[in-house]
Order: structure tokens, then sequence, then C-alpha cells
């Protein structure tokens, strides 16, 4: 008998907003949807692994980027479900959605640092985009996700 979607667990992640010198946030398109959809750089936590690491280890793996100084490690977790259409297919069918711990770091590097064709590649290209443009170009299913984290960005850069 198939497992219930609604059984299955909850992926543990992090998310990273980057902030340059002007406070415009880093997105980047991914490759496995070639429609107008940007995110912020996010992944998993390994087991056993402390929630800031992983954000670094992510941010680094997707972007490339090194150069950052924490700003705060945003109040609580987020957690999102992915749509019917999704379910059983992302992450090999293991998770119904994901709850997120993110993290506010400032990019104190050069943008020659930033570079998304790594080793397993997620994005297709990236820009800087002004916060309030945020929930703008992300796929539906994690817009609450980014109105919150607009909402707490706000908070802390005004």
């Amino acid at each position: 008998m198939k497992k219930s979607f609604s059984e299955l667990p909850l992926r543990i992640g992090v998310g990273i907003i980057v902030l340059n010198n002007e406070n415009k946030v880093f997105v980047a398109k991914r490759i496995d949807n070639t429609k107008n959809f940007w995110q912020m750089p996010q992944g998993g936590v390994d087991e056993g692994e402390d929630f800031l690491k992983a954000a670094y280890r992510e941010l680094e793996e997707e972007t490339s980027i090194k150069s950052v100084e924490l700003i705060r490690e945003l109040d609580g977790t987020i957690t999102y479900d992915l749509p019917d259409r999704l379910l059983g297919i992302i992450w090999k069918g293991k998770y119904r959605g994901q709850k997120q711990k993110w993290f506010l770091m400032k990019f104190t590097g050069t943008e020659q640092e930033i570079n998304i064709k790594t080793k397993n590649p997620e994005f297709l290209e990236w820009k800087w985009i002004e916060l309030d443009q945020i929930t703008e170009f992300v796929v539906d299913f994690k817009l609450h996700v980014y109105k919150k984290l607009q909402e707490k960005v706000k908070k802390v850069i005004n």
C-alpha cells in the first residue's frame, strides 16, 4: 500500500538571505525550473550538523560565496509543504515539505567571487534585487515563506 504523503516528514533545512552594500538581496534562477522563478540560497541540514555551519556550507556549495558576515539568525523556523504536483518527486519522495532556519548575511566580497557554475550546479543565473521584489519572483508554494522573511529582514535593516 502506498504511504500517504501527509505522513512524510519535513526536511530540515536552512536558507540564507545575502545582502550587498546597497541592501539588495541575492537571488538565483534554478536549473530545474525554467520559468521566471528566483530563490535565495537554501538547502538541507546534514544529520548532526549545526544550522549556521549548514548555512555557510550551502551558500558556498550553491554560489561559491565565502565572504559573508552574519548579521542575524532570524527567529523561529518557517515551514512550507510541496504542492501535490511535486510530492513524491522532489527529494526522492522522502519529504512532504521543508522546515527552514533562515540567516541574514552581508556579502563582503567582490562579485568575481560569485560563481554558480559549481560542481553540482543548481542555478542558471543570479542577480541582486530589492527586498520588496523577493515575493514577485518566488515559486507559488514558497510565497508565504518569502513574505515572512521580507517582514523579518525589514525590521533588522530599517
